[in-house]
């Protein structure tokens, strides 16, 4: 059998790439920021930070906070029809 090789960030080149102002340090409001249930939030990738990452196929894509887990949030979003919830850190999410 073949294997298959690579992992999550797999040809994410360009995709997870920051705009040149957009680098350096991130704010801590962003990193600490807090949801309420039933929140519409957008899915915006900070690719500095590995933790709580979800796969780079859901990035863009629009959600509502369903829970807490921990320090992340679970997000329902709709994918192609599909229901599915993602278990995302808060410093990727960004209020709709």
């Amino acid at each position: 059998m073949t294997r298959r090789i690579g992992g999550l960030r797999r040809k994410t080149r360009y995709k997870f790439r920051k705009e040149i102002r957009k680098r350096g340090k991130l704010s801590l409001t962003r990193y600490m920021q807090s949801f309420n249930l039933g929140d519409r939030v957008h899915l915006a990738l900070e690719s500095s930070i590995q933790k709580g990452m979800y796969h780079p196929r859901f990035m863009g894509k629009t959600g509502v906070i369903s829970g807490k887990r921990g320090r992340c949030y679970s997000v329902e979003i709709n994918d192609f029809g599909k229901g599915k919830t993602l278990i995302v850190h808060p410093v990727h999410l960004k209020k709709a």
